[in-house]
């Protein structure tokens, strides 16, 4: 086994390895960014060294400086996680040659089946289903759209080099194609360098099913069973679990023995997962291999009870594998989510700053949080907003969801918007809890990323705690009002931010006894209690109560209501009015971010919803669109420029 190893990456991952690399009594070197100097996984590393700017092409993708640390350290291995340089056959091949053990699959592995274009010219070769599709060299749009035309519409642009859903992009028609391929190769050359891509039939509702399988230098090859993980937002997994519900027994079978042979057909060796579409019936379909660990793979370990990275690092040390497919059993039912620090009502738009409180109830029974975020940590626009994954493991698949609803529910992450209520509504929707849903989930159950207000007791009851929080004790609400209102019913108005517009609020109480309106709907509270940070009342015979109320400097306010978390912004109409509001706000950056492209030059006229600019911000590209039929007036950025959040990108006026 090694001494020492290096971990070429960040964040939860980073922190993730780190933690079995200690149990098994191996050193570990963390390797940070200028952003990254203050993260978790540069404290809990037995040593840490800068690699560069913040920027991940100028420090986590740097592969030659990050070998030279790995020397300089004495490492004897290094453990790419997932993401950054985890598929890199250049970078595995870099580490043998200055003789240090890549902890992952031979160069020549990634190679084929990282390309998804050569992986599926081989699964082909072995006879595994494929779905219709071009994967060939010639990258012309003209090509593409040859190509698509043959399969028939719609298509699915896939990056060849990609993952985790970047540049993925669904074509109705061939008059969408040209830019949804431009906007794709841009946004796939920022997060894997690469802009190569295949154009494949798109399967409409099917089911995302994979299969972990683990390889040896010894010709061992297994499987630890499969997840589903078909709720995806933009191609991006929002929920995984193993094992896969409601999949037949015979699908399972077959399921398994293809991830084997794929793997055994390449000589794989480490973590491998290797991914199918299901339709529904008896059909699958090959859709790629990710030669490294996966970011779900918590599932797995949960259910089978083994630690994939202890194996990761035995089978790297040349030992062979731990068990026998005879020894390795699925218990039980295992779900996870990812925890994004991103705002559902702005269109998932990352929300970037500084973490202050970071909580919940993290060591339930059946409950595990993979994180490296603590309080005093910052998410910054450089790197993908996902923050923690919340787990939950239970006997029965509903056990598990219950444990990791209710985990969901109490983790509180302040003050940075998160997709928190979000993932609630997923768990606890009826569809889903029944099992077998498609990868349409999310597009068919558009409301589950709806804003969906609070009941009005529950606004009232926040509002009541954070409007009298500072005048009183609040371990009675009597006592609160009688430190400031005497002989007088007390009045409390707020106005709650909407999609509409401001919402009227509008409380008057007696002792432990409100009444008023929230927006339309009338309240009438009575047996009022304020405890800390918690409210409770009862109406129409009915309790009502919200916990965790946290009052932000923002204007929010958070908590634990019925259904879930709340959150809710209060709002002054005057300044929403004086801010003038309107589609002006779509010319205003909306993160700190890089402009990639400029469709525009001074002087221009453009249609409403016209793309005059690109930005690039935690691995994503964003439009910036015409907000009215009007002039380009200014330009204050180039190509390569950093804009700051709230900063003006262009001059425009509007023209009736």
């Amino acid at each position: 086994m090694f001494d020492k190893i290096l971990i070429a990456n960040r964040g939860e991952i980073a922190v993730r390895i780190i933690r079995t690399a200690r149990a098994m009594g191996v050193k570990t070197v963390a390797v940070f960014s200028d952003a990254d100097a203050d993260a978790m996984h540069v404290k809990v590393a037995d040593e840490a060294y800068a690699i560069g700017p913040a920027p991940a092409t100028e420090s986590y993708l740097k592969g030659e400086t990050i070998i030279e640390v790995a020397k300089r350290a004495g490492a004897q291995a290094i453990h790419p996680g997932y993401g950054f340089l985890s598929e890199n056959a250049g970078f595995a091949r870099a580490c043998a040659a200055a003789g240090m053990v890549f902890i992952g699959p031979r160069p020549e592995t990634i190679e084929v089946m990282g390309s998804k274009s050569l992986a599926k010219d081989l699964m082909e070769k072995a006879g595994v289903p494929l779905s219709p599709g071009y994967q060939g060299e010639d990258q012309s749009v003209d090509t593409f759209k040859a190509e698509a035309a043959r399969i028939g519409y719609p298509v699915l642009l896939k990056a060849a080099a990609g993952g985790g859903g970047k540049g993925m992009r669904i074509v109705e028609a061939e008059g969408a194609l040209e830019e949804a391929l431009t906007s794709a190769k841009r946004e796939a050359l920022s997060a894997f360098g690469d802009d190569r891509f295949l154009v494949e039939k798109f399967i409409t509702g099917p089911r995302h099913v994979e299969v972990q399988v683990f390889g040896d230098t010894h010709g061992n090859v297994v499987h630890l069973y499969e997840r589903d993980c078909s709720v995806q937002r933009r191609y991006q997994k929002v929920v995984e679990e193993a094992p896969a519900p409601n999949l037949p027994a015979s699908v399972r079978e077959r399921l398994l023995s293809a991830g084997v042979e794929a793997a055994k057909a390449v000589g794989y060796v480490g973590a491998g997962t290797v991914e199918f579409l299901y339709d529904g019936g008896d059909n699958v379909y090959f859709m790629e291999m990710n030669t490294r660990l996966q970011v779900e793979h918590p599932v797995t370990e949960e259910v089978t009870g083994l630690d994939l990275v202890e194996w990761q690092l035995r089978v790297a040390a040349g030992e062979p594998l731990p068990l026998d497919q005879d020894q390795i059993y699925c218990d039980g039912h295992a779900v996870e989510v990812r925890l994004y620090a991103e705002d559902p009502a702005q269109d998932y738009r990352p929300s970037v700053g500084d973490v202050t409180h970071f909580d919940g109830p993290f060591n339930g029974e059946g409950a595990r949080v993979d994180t490296g975020i603590a309080p005093g940590a910052a998410v910054t626009p450089y790197y993908d907003p996902m923050v923690a994954k919340l787990i939950a493991h239970g006997d029965t698949r509903g056990a598990a969801l219950s444990r990791l609803a209710n985990l969901v529910a109490g983790t509180q992450l302040l003050p940075l918007k998160t997709n928190q209520t979000f993932l609630h509504r997923i768990l606890t929707d009826e569809d889903f809890r029944e099992g077998g849903v498609t990868t349409k989930f999310l597009t068919d159950k558009l409301a589950i990323a709806d804003d969906v207000p609070p009941a009005p007791e529950e606004v009232a009851l926040m509002v009541l705690n954070a409007h009298l929080a500072a005048r009183g004790p609040r371990s009675s609400l009597a006592q609160a009002i009688g430190a400031w209102r005497l002989n007088a019913p007390a009045s409390v108005t707020a106005f709650m931010a909407g999609l509409e517009g401001p919402t009227p609020i509008s409380l008057n109480g007696e002792g432990d006894h409100w009444w008023g309106t929230v927006g339309d709907a009338a309240v009438d509270l009575s047996h009022v209690t304020l405890n800390g940070d918690s409210a409770t009342a009862q109406a129409a015979g009915q309790r009502w109560s919200v916990e965790g109320i946290v009052p932000l400097a923002d204007g929010r306010l958070v908590g634990r209501g019925r259904t879930g978390p709340i959150s809710i912004e209060l709002t002054d109409p005057g300044a929403v009015a004086a801010s003038g509001g309107g589609d002006a706000a779509s010319l205003l950056s909306p993160m700190p971010a890089t402009v990639t492209g400029l469709m525009v030059e001074a002087g221009a006229e453009v249609e409403a919803g016209a793309v005059v600019m690109t930005l690039e911000a935690m691995k994503m590209e964003h439009l910036v669109k015409a907000p009215a039929k009007g002039v380009v007036t200014d330009l204050y950025f180039a190509v390569g420029d950093t804009v700051g959040e709230g900063q003006k990108l262009l001059g425009f006026d509007a023209v009736e």
